[in-house]
């Protein structure tokens, strides 16, 4: 199939076209929505192979599961979920957080990341992923995708106040990462 033609077909169609088994309208389905779903493994995989696992899992889910995308929102949303979920479950199985106590969280300082916006997007992506998975998973949720303290919680198994702890570090490391990438390239 043509990418062109690919860009004809609505989303739609492609969904009711894969549910009934057309390979054509899966492998166009596939080929929409790879590239931005790869990207979002990518940022919680934290290397190229794992992502790659991580988008062939998605996207098999995806395929069993299309019946279940009620047209409320968009399938690229729907679709996006998929795979942070996907993401999440990958880190659950392989990564465990340490708790922290309160007081642990009240020392930790929140200092403003305000040097990214000299950074070229591909440096910052490579910078996130040179976080451990625990901070790297909560950054990527709080930051990119939206959640709150307690939803990540949730989604992690940790308490709220561990959420923000890890995002405080996570930020702290990227300034500290941030600065010294600056440095780097000054010289």
């Amino acid at each position: 199939m043509q990418q062109s033609a690919n860009q004809n077909i609505s989303d739609t169609d492609l969904v009711k076209g894969s549910i009934a088994g057309d390979a054509r309208m899966q492998e166009a389905l596939y080929q929409r929505y790879a590239g931005k779903m790869y990207a979002v493994c990518l940022r919680y995989s934290g290397n190229n192979d794992d992502a790659q696992d991580l988008l062939q899992e998605g996207f098999i889910k995806v395929f069993r599961n299309l019946d279940k995308f009620r047209n409320e929102g968009s399938f690229e949303g729907w679709l996006r979920r998929v795979f942070v979920n996907t993401s999440i479950e990958h880190y659950r199985r392989k990564v465990h957080l340490n708790s922290i106590t309160e007081n642990e969280e009240v020392r930790i300082e929140d200092p403003s990341v305000s040097v990214l916006d000299q950074l070229a997007e591909r440096d910052i992506v490579q910078l996130v992923q040179e976080l451990s998975p625990g901070y790297r998973a909560v950054f990527n949720l709080y930051v990119i995708e939206g959640y709150s303290h307690k939803e990540i919680g949730d989604m992690l198994h940790i308490s709220e106040g561990t959420s923000k702890s890890q995002l405080a570090r996570a930020k702290s490391l990227l300034q500290k990462k941030v600065a010294e990438y600056l440095g780097e390239k000054r010289k």
